[in-house]
């Protein structure tokens, strides 16, 4: 199953149905319906509709479409119907400008002071609107085709950002690598440093108790060698830290809706790599978590992007 971002945009157009003809009018080119999706991360599902008002009547139907398609992203639909070319400008028939003529002559008898028609509502009068309710089979047909358009288009940066993030797994196993033969020999070195320190200290005293205080301080110095080792040892980091990116390239494998997963994921390698870096006894152990907290954060934000 592919990994979809949650940034997409789709655009469709199609034409609806042909507004009626009466009499010997000439007919006229029906209205284009066009419609656009995009979407944004987001927490939760969150749809926005911007139709247009002979459109608003479709919303609930286009709403359990995207959510049945949808699981999160901050989406926006926006679609309304566009005159084609000459609409409008169909040329009336003799008998619709008779009857119009009629009509007008009517009222008039009754209220002299109307306003006669002008040219406008003559061919306003003359070309009938297509119903609401004629648009429904168009606007869920476009509706559908964006949405697929919009769903690939999702697929498409998802599979890129999954390629990202497996380049960075590897670049953070790579420095995980690097940083666990530092602790063993920094261990030893320190060690080495008080049984050196202790060697001194026993060159320097000479007393009748000497054998018993040179075994005390040798026993003080491998005692401080032992603490400074607990206290600097990060195996047990880098252990979760490579369960955490081996738990985040299996859910990539998986696909999916795997955001939240990840997103919880990278909060813990930053947690893992903050306390790399609080422990760490070298430039070097430092630099490595330095470099992991970078790669991480840049995870970080593009994980935000992933559905």
């Amino acid at each position: 199953m592919p990994v979809y971002s949650m940034t997409g945009y789709a655009s469709a157009q199609l034409n609806g149905p042909q507004a009626p003809v009466a009499g010997d009018a000439t007919p006229a080119p029906g209205r284009v319906l066009g419609m656009e999706i995009r979407s944004v991360n987001s927490r939760f599902l969150d749809l926005t509709f911007r139709l247009s008002e002979d459109l608003r009547a479709f919303e609930p139907p286009l709403r359990e479409l995207l959510q049945s398609r949808l699981k999160r992203g901050k989406v926006e639909v926006r679609a309304g119907l566009e005159a084609t070319s000459g609409e409008g400008l169909r040329e009336p028939g003799a008998r619709q400008l008779q009857r119009l003529g009629a009509l007008q002559d009517m009222v008039l008898g009754w209220l002299p002071q109307a306003r006669p028609l002008s040219v406008a509502d003559v061919l306003r009068l003359a070309t009938p609107e297509t119903g609401a309710a004629d648009w429904g089979p168009t606007v869920q047909s476009l509706a559908a085709r964006t949405l697929d358009d919009l769903v690939a288009a999702r697929a498409r940066e998802g599979e890129r950002l999954v390629q990202m993030l497996r380049g960075h797994l590897a670049r953070l196993r790579d420095l995980a690598a690097q940083a666990r033969p530092l602790v063993p020999q920094l261990v030893e070195q320190q060690r080495q440093r008080f049984l050196e320190r202790w060697r001194e200290a026993m060159a320097l005293g000479g007393s009748a108790g000497a054998p018993t205080q040179a075994e005390a301080a040798q026993d003080r110095a491998l005692s401080e060698a032992t603490a400074f080792a607990i206290r600097i040892d990060v195996a047990e980091e880098l252990t979760r830290l490579t369960a955490h990116l081996d738990e985040i390239a299996r859910l990539l494998d998986k696909g999916g809706e795997v955001g939240k997963r990840l997103d919880f994921l990278i909060q813990e390698l930053h947690r893992e790599a903050n306390t790399l870096g609080s422990k760490s006894a070298t430039l070097e152990l430092t630099r490595i978590s330095v470099d992991m907290k970078v790669l991480i954060e840049q995870m970080r934000e593009q994980v935000q992007n992933i559905e």
